[in-house]
């Protein structure tokens, strides 16, 4: 089964969508990477596991917090969405999932449906 990966971060409408995405699939776990007002504030229907991080430091560090999380949790298959957050949070992402070796499929939500991108 698929584990779900997204960056719950900044961007007006986004956690919306990380919310569907939660709720579209059955996903073996769901990992969040947000900050600590994220994971104070974000209700989902599932169980989630928050990966709690400072946004503001660089990128590399960003990168090595998020490898560091997750690189003994992840399956070989991850869904991952990044329509919230910034440029520099999803390239960490990117690269720490990179890192770990796993196989990525970008998701999104269209017309209420996900959809692979």
């Amino acid at each position: 089964m698929t584990d779900f990966v997204a960056m719950l971060s900044t961007g007006k409408g986004t956690w919306l969508e990380v919310s569907h995405l939660i709720k579209a699939e059955e996903w073996n776990n769901i990992y969040l990477i947000t900050n600590l007002f994220g994971a104070q504030n974000f209700r989902a229907e599932k169980k989630v596991n928050f990966i709690i991080l400072d946004l503001n430091l660089d990128i590399q560090a960003i990168k090595d917090s998020i490898f560091n999380e997750l690189k003994d949790k992840l399956k070989l298959d991850v869904a991952l969405n990044m329509h919230s957050g910034s440029g520099k949070e999803h390239l960490a992402l990117i690269s720490a999932l990179l890192k770990t070796g796993v196989g990525i499929r970008f998701v999104a939500m269209k017309n209420k449906e996900m959809i692979e991108v």
